[in-house]
């Protein structure tokens, strides 16, 4: 069972924290550009094959990869608006979407991969069964899918507060109500738990870009004011919370002028803040024939319907793939000692009503259109703002009644 959370569960006191950054912090700009791109080339070919990455540095964004689509896109535009839509609009940020330089180096898909993902070595060996076998997991991996009680929409509290702090960082700058704000931000949040419960928020950090002329009393009480109090519940402040505003002092240089972003350097962030396990492989960039992002969205479904049906409080989901071939490896599932059915059982209810096949995957959450430049910043997963085919809940019913659970849905 995974260390940090089997601690959280047995111990009479302990602390989790869990990080965010915003969309204007360079390595989410380079996640935005990533699937913006993807999101490009779905909307003219749903099946474009893209594995797009990006960089950037001061004035300047390169994006290389492999793309093999119909689709007719201007990348470098592309990349332009996205940053300029950030906020990026200045010289003086170090970078501005509308004139800074981009460097292209895109080829098609190596043939062996394409091959492998079109026709699966079910197909190559006449096993296949139905349509769904088609496709071939487009690389080898493991993917987790985590899902918990701790919030309304069945995420870990630290993630769930460290996102809301940055969103509302950005709503505050876009909104004009702090307008001294730059793009560039951070969150972290401490959650204290009790014997397996958030019992209080420990720490809060914050750390705001912003104009030269702005003083630290008046970021700290600002801050505090508008963007803390706004999103962590106040039940969960006390007077041992610590609130830390820009503790390195002085943040007026951020974004690309400060520091070198690249795609897919922060997959906690865009998961479980850490909570879960994670497989290793980033989401931005890729299109769903890619196991890495299309199996962890249906691995986040399957354990966001058995905990919304109240088969575990904690539940963990592990599936494995090999290149090439379409039905995965293995599956392993954790309750973390909440279940309420045994972990053989809840298998048995996930493989028969979750298809895994990449291509049933694709099918049933309907992938193949534009909807990831949205998740590129924020997390993927927990997203109320969002109606994400891999957050509804709507299996849960059915394993309830499947596992034989008297009573109607647990609330949430």
């Amino acid at each position: 069972m995974g260390t940090v959370t089997l601690s959280i569960m047995r111990a009479s006191r302990t602390y989790f924290t869990s990080e965010s950054v915003t969309e204007g912090h360079p390595d989410k700009l380079c996640d935005q550009v990533s699937d913006a791109v993807l999101d490009a080339v779905l909307a003219q070919d749903p099946d474009g094959r893209v594995a797009c990455e990006a960089a950037t540095t001061t004035g300047l964004m390169i994006l290389i990869g492999e793309i093999t689509t119909t689709a007719r896109v201007d990348y470098a535009e592309l990349a332009r608006q996205v940053v300029a839509d950030a906020g990026y609009v200045s010289s003086e940020y170090g970078i501005d979407g509308r004139t800074m330089g981009v460097i292209l180096s895109i080829k098609e898909q190596a043939p062996e991969i394409a091959y492998g993902v079109s026709e699966s070595l079910e197909v190559r060996e006449g096993s296949a069964s139905d349509e769904f076998d088609r496709i071939g997991a487009g690389d080898q991996g493991m993917v987790v899918g985590f899902a918990c009680t701790e919030t309304p929409e069945l995420m870990p509290l630290p993630i769930a507060l460290a996102h809301g702090l940055v969103r509302r960082l950005a709503t505050v700058r876009k909104t004009g109500i702090l307008p001294y704000l730059r793009p560039d931000g951070k969150s972290q949040v401490t959650v204290e738990y009790r014997y397996g419960r958030p019992a209080r928020v420990a720490t809060v950090v914050l750390s705001a870009q912003h104009d030269p002329d702005v003083s630290r009393e008046q970021l700290r009480r600002d801050l505090i004011e508008a963007v803390v109090s706004q999103v962590v519940p106040g039940e969960l402040l006390d007077r041992e919370t610590e609130i830390l505003i820009n503790p390195s002092g002085s943040f007026v240089l951020g974004g690309p002028r400060a520091d070198a972003g690249m795609t897919g350097r922060k997959i906690m962030v865009d998961t479980y803040g850490g909570m879960a396990r994670h497989g290793g492989g980033a989401f931005s960039g890729k299109d769903p024939t890619k196991v890495d992002r299309s199996a962890a969205y249906a691995a986040r479904y399957v354990a966001k319907n058995v905990v919304a049906a109240g088969l575990a409080d904690r539940f963990e989901i592990q599936i494995s793939y090999a290149i090439g071939r379409a039905r995965p490896v293995a599956i392993h599932v954790e309750t973390f000692g909440t279940g309420r059915l045994d972990e053989e059982r809840i298998t048995e209810l996930v493989t028969r009503h979750f298809d895994l096949r990449p291509a049933a995957i694709i099918h049933h959450l309907g992938l193949q259109r534009p909807l990831y430049r949205q998740v590129a910043a924020y997390g993927h997963f927990g997203r109320p703002d969002l109606d994400l085919p891999w957050e509804r809940t709507d299996k849960a019913e059915l394993l309830r009644s499947e596992a034989g659970l008297v009573g109607s849905l647990p609330e949430r």
